[in-house]
């Protein structure tokens, strides 16, 4: 092996980037492997969709800048740069599909860093994983294709990600780390490394199980108090609250912490962190009920809004296949270019499957949909509803546009963006 500290990072998506890209700030030589041709040749142009900032430069300045300096190169080939890498990161999500995990892109990067791995090779899994996976799937084909000896040539720990969206390079830096392993040497050596890039807190696992687990469970807390906050907003409604005055008021209490409903839960961390949980627990003979009613609840929102927006156009005595909706948002949340599971997505899908004319705005996400259009006023001239289902800015005020709409307005509001008193004297509101 060459000591060269290389540092190979497998996968360039939203972890997999900004972790290459803040070991290349903090003077390391980095490679960052995508299998994907279009990901890797817009990377090497200094393109990327990902909306991240750090000391008031955007992810996109920070990328040239590091090709720029040589310290962030790219490639295709996971086995090439595994040889040259003193440490090897995998970043390489497992999506899930009909409610169970589809594991072969992440099987197929462990069988490539396996095929690259020398004496000495230090791996670090920064995957979201099924519990048990690191210690129980990933050393033994790395030991079996590499002939190398956990904990004593060959080196591996569960690192995992913590960050949010849109915080990546600030939480790198700032989120207490678990490093966990059943060898004492590989958690020393991932501290060495993980150091280079935080400035926090680093807590040791005696397991690899313990930290995967933890990282799931993480996920599974947000997703049960997203629930939680979701069912609380009928109640809210049948009583005649708003239920975010509601949460927050209740959340002035130093230990309330609830979350606030929407129109569902999207992107690949908190929805599949159940169905990991419950891969496990299945091979255990565990049941999951609180947790999977909270992921069925959550998954059920979506249709929830749709409804909603029948309902409500139907008491302003207008019919699916005679309106038009406007959606703002297509993210999987607020300000973000990230559509991977989005409820919005799947809103304006069963809005179009109903009937309705669709009509959606969300300059943050690039990928392209029949029903997008370029701008909020063709979104929302002369449409019969206005569903808000994401903060696209934050300069955007819903009231600014209610002039453009059709009279009598049906307009749904799921992120308290719209002060009753804006309204127009005749619309049907509906806050979540």
């Amino acid at each position: 092996m060459k000591e060269t500290g290389t540092i190979a990072v497998i996968g360039q998506g939203y972890v997999g980037l900004p972790l290459a890209l803040s070991f290349a700030m903090n003077g390391q030589n980095v490679i960052g492997v995508e299998s994907n041709p279009e990901i890797r040749k817009n990377l090497a142009s200094g393109r990327t969709l990902q909306n991240e900032n750090w000391n008031g430069k955007s992810i996109e300045t920070i990328l040239k800048e590091q090709l720029e300096s040589g310290r962030y190169r790219l490639s295709g080939d996971t086995v090439a740069a595994v040889r040259e890498a003193e440490t090897i990161c995998l970043t390489v999500g497992i999506p899930v599909a009909d409610g169970q995990p589809v594991l072969d892109s992440f099987h197929g990067a462990c069988e490539q860093i396996g095929k690259g791995l020398q004496a000495g090779s230090l791996v670090l899994i920064r995957s979201t994983v099924i519990p048990g996976t690191s210690e129980s799937y990933c050393v033994p084909l790395f030991e079996k294709l590499s002939g190398l000896k956990f904990g004593e040539t060959l080196f591996v720990a569960y690192v995992p990600e913590r960050i949010a969206e849109g915080s990546a390079f600030e939480e790198f830096r700032t989120m207490p780390t678990l490093i966990g392993s059943s060898d004492p040497q590989s958690r020393e050596k991932a501290a060495e490394v993980i150091c280079i890039n935080s400035r926090s807190e680093m807590i040791f696992c005696h397991s690899a199980i313990e930290a995967e687990t933890s990282k799931v469970l993480e996920n599974l807390q947000r997703d049960t108090n997203i629930a939680i906050a979701q069912e609380f907003a009928r109640f809210a409604e049948a009583a005649g609250m708003n239920a975010i005055d509601v949460i927050r008021l209740a959340n002035t209490h130093p230990r309330v912490h609830m979350m606030e409903p929407g129109p569902g839960v999207g992107g690949y961390c908190i929805p599949n962190a159940f169905y990991y949980l419950a891969h496990k627990a299945s091979e255990l003979g565990v049941s999951l009920p609180i947790m999977k009613a909270a992921r069925d609840l959550n998954d059920q929102m979506p249709n929830t809004i749709v409804s909603k927006t029948i309902e409500l156009l139907a008491q302003a005595g207008k019919k699916p296949q005679e309106s038009r909706v406007a959606v703002i948002g297509l993210g999987m949340k607020d300000y973000s270019p990230d559509d991977r599971l989005s409820p919005s997505v799947v809103i304006c899908e069963q809005l179009a499957a109903s009937g309705f004319e669709v009509r959606a705005y969300d300059p943050n996400v690039a990928k392209a949909y029949p029903y997008k259009v370029e701008s909020i006023e063709k979104a929302v001239e002369n449409v019969d509803a206005l569903l808000i289902l994401n903060k696209i800015s934050k300069e955007f005020r819903p009231s600014e546009f209610f002039s453009l709409l059709k009279q009598p307005a049906v307009i749904l509001d799921t992120r308290n963006l719209v002060q009753e008193k804006d309204l127009p004297a005749d619309a049907v509101f509906w806050r979540i």
